[in-house]
C-alpha cells in the first residue's frame, strides 16, 4: 500500500505540473529554453514565473499530494479519506487572494478534473431519507448557482453531498450582467451577486447530463467497473446522489413560460428534480412571476409540458418552485395556494434578498446592488420557511436554503420545516471540510434531542409550539372550572 501510494502522488504531482506547463505556452517555451541551451551560451536561460498567489496554490497542493501519499500508508481508508477533507482546509483559504468569480471558475475546474476528495465512508442510517420515491443517503444539498452548466456534478456528488442542484439553465446562452458582479463580505460570511443567469445554454447542458447519463447506464448494464472505487452506487440518474436541475428564462425573453417549457422538454429526462426560478433578483421582472395569477398560469404550462412526454416506471421528474425571501404575507399565502391547488411537488425557500439585514447594511460593500446570501439571510430565510410549512400544512416537501454554515443551522432548517437542505455561500467560504462536518453535527443534533431519524425531525418546532399550545388551553380550562366546596 505504501508504494501505491508513493507512485501515486509522485504521478500526481507531475500530472499536476505538466496541466500547468500545457495550458501556458510561454512557459513551454521557457523549459525548452532552459533544457536545450547551446554549450558555452553565455547569458541565462530564462527561467519559468509564476505568480507568488500561483506558487503558493502550487506548492500547498503539492505539499498535500506528498504527505497525502505517505500518510495513507499507514492509514485505513476512511481515516484517510478524513484527512484528505481536512486537508483542504489548508488550500482553501487560498483562494480568498484570488478574484472571486476567478475562485469560483477554479473550484468548478477541481471539482470537474477530479482534484478534489472523494468521500468513501457511508453516511450514517439516521440521516437517510425517501422524498418523491427518490432516496437521499442524507438530506444536506449543493444549491444551484454554483454548477451553473452542469460541468462538476459527478465530483460535487462525490464530495458527499446528498444532492446537487445545477443551474440556472437558460434556453439561450448568455453572458448575464457585467462584472465584476460578485462580492465577497468575508465578516459577515455573506456575498453579494448580481450574474443575471450566466449561463451556456440549453444544448451545452443537455450534452453534458446527456453524456454523465449514458456513463452511468453503460456502468449498470455492464455490471463492470475500472475499480471498487469507482462502483456506481444507487442513486439518481447521474449516479450515486440525485441531481436537481434549475430553469431559467432568457433576459430579452416575452414569453417566460415558453422559456422554461424548452427547460423541460430538453433536460428533464435527466433530472431527479426540476425547479422553476422566479425569484433571482438579477433578471429584471423575473420576481413578477411570484404573483398568484402568473405562478399558476406558469406552473400549469410547465406541468403540463412535463406530462406530455413519455416517461419510465420512475413516472416524470417532480417540479418545484424556488421562491424569494422577501415576500409578504400575503405573496406567501398565495404562493401557498396555488402550490396545494396545482399539487406542486415542492418549494425552495429561499433565493437571495434584496434587503441588507445587520450588521451587513453597515459594511460598505453593501451598496453594491445583487441578491444577498450567506450567514445575514439566515434568519429572514428560516422565519419564511416556518410561515411556509403552516401554509401549506406540511403537505408539500420543502427545502430550506439561505445561511447554512454548520449542522445546527441545518438542524433548525429542518425543525422549522425542511425535508431538505441546502447550502452554497457556507461552502464557497469553508470549503469540502464543511460537508462532513456538517453531517457529522447534524446527527449530533438529533440524537441530542432524541430523534431516530431526520424524517421524525422535520417540522418538529410545529409540534412543539401545537402541543404548548394544547397545554396552555387545558390550564386555563381548568382554572376556570368551579371549585367544588
Amino acid at each position: 500500500m505504501a508504494g501505491r501510494a508513493a507512485t501515486w502522488s509522485a504521478k500526481w504531482a507531475r500530472e499536476f505540473l505538466l496541466k500547468r506547463v500545457s495550458s501556458n505556452p510561454p512557459l513551454r517555451g521557457a523549459i525548452r529554453n532552459c533544457s536545450s541551451s547551446a554549450p558555452g551560451a553565455s547569458s541565462s536561460p530564462k527561467v519559468p514565473h509564476f505568480s507568488k498567489k500561483g506558487r503558493i496554490l502550487t506548492g500547498a497542493t503539492i505539499g498535500l499530494a506528498i504527505a497525502g501519499g505517505a500518510y495513507v500508508s499507514t492509514a485505513d481508508e476512511a481515516t484517510f479519506c478524513g484527512w484528505l477533507f481536512s486537508a483542504t482546509k489548508v488550500v482553501n483559504p487560498l483562494f480568498a487572494l484570488l478574484d472571486a468569480e476567478f475562485s469560483h471558475k477554479l473550484a468548478v475546474t477541481a471539482a470537474a478534473r477530479g482534484w478534489v476528495p472523494r468521500e468513501k465512508r457511508p453516511d450514517p442510517q439516521i440521516l437517510g431519507l425517501e422524498v418523491w420515491g427518490r432516496k437521499f443517503s442524507n438530506p444536506i444539498g449543493l444549491a444551484a448557482g454554483f454548477d451553473k452548466n452542469a460541468e462538476a456534478t459527478e465530483g460535487l456528488l462525490g464530495l458527499g453531498f446528498g444532492f446537487v442542484e445545477v443551474g440556472s439553465v437558460t434556453p439561450v446562452p448568455q453572458e448575464g450582467n457585467p462584472k465584476p458582479r460578485i462580492f465577497r463580505l468575508r465578516e459577515d460570511g455573506a456575498i453579494i451577486n448580481r450574474c443575471g443567469f450566466n449561463s451556456e445554454g440549453i444544448v451545452v447542458v443537455a450534452k453534458r447530463l446527456g453524456a454523465q447519463h449514458g456513463k452511468r447506464m453503460l456502468a449498470e448494464t455492464s455490471g463492470t467497473s475500472s475499480s471498487p472505487g469507482d462502483e456506481v452506487k444507487p442513486g439518481g440518474k447521474s449516479g450515486p446522489g440525485i441531481l436537481g436541475v434549475n430553469l431559467g428564462k432568457n433576459k430579452t425573453s416575452e414569453d417566460a413560460a415558453a422559456d422554461y417549457v424548452q427547460g423541460v422538454h430538453n433536460l428533464s429526462q435527466y433530472a431527479d428534480y426540476l425547479v422553476i426560478n422566479v425569484s433571482s433578483p438579477n433578471t429584471a421582472g423575473l420576481r413578477m412571476l411570484q404573483g398568484r395569477k402568473q405562478l399558476k398560469d406558469l406552473v400549469k404550462k410547465v406541468q403540463a409540458a412535463r406530462d406530455e412526454m413519455q416517461w419510465g416506471d420512475d413516472g416524470p421528474p417532480p417540479l418545484l418552485v424556488k421562491i424569494a425571501p422577501d415576500l409578504s404575507r400575503g405573496e406567501l399565502e398565495d404562493i401557498a395556494a396555488v402550490a396545494l391547488a396545482l399539487k406542486l411537488d415542492g418549494l425552495i425557500i429561499s433565493n437571495t434578498t434584496v434587503s441588507r439585514p445587520e450588521p451587513v447594511s453597515n459594511n460598505p460593500v453593501a451598496t453594491e446592488t445583487g441578491g444577498l446570501s450567506g450567514k445575514p439571510l439566515f434568519n429572514l430565510s428560516t422565519n419564511m420557511l416556518r410561515e411556509m410549512y403552516t401554509l401549506t400544512r406540511g403537505k408539500i416537501p420543502l427545502i430550506g436554503c439561505g445561511g447554512v454554515s454548520s449542522g445546527e443551522d441545518a438542524y433548525k432548517k429542518i425543525r422549522a420545516g425542511a425535508t431538505l437542505v441546502q447550502l452554497y455561500t457556507g461552502f464557497a467560504y469553508g470549503g469540502p471540510a464543511l460537508i462532513p462536518q456538517i453531517k457529522e453535527e447534524l446527527v449530533s443534533c438529533l440524537e441530542r434531542d432524541g430523534f431516530k431519524s431526520i424524517q421524525e425531525a422535520i417540522g418538529a418546532d410545529h409540534r412543539l409550539m401545537k402541543h404548548e399550545h394544547e397545554k396552555y388551553t387545558e390550564e386555563i380550562l381548568l382554572c376556570l372550572q368551579p371549585k367544588k366546596n
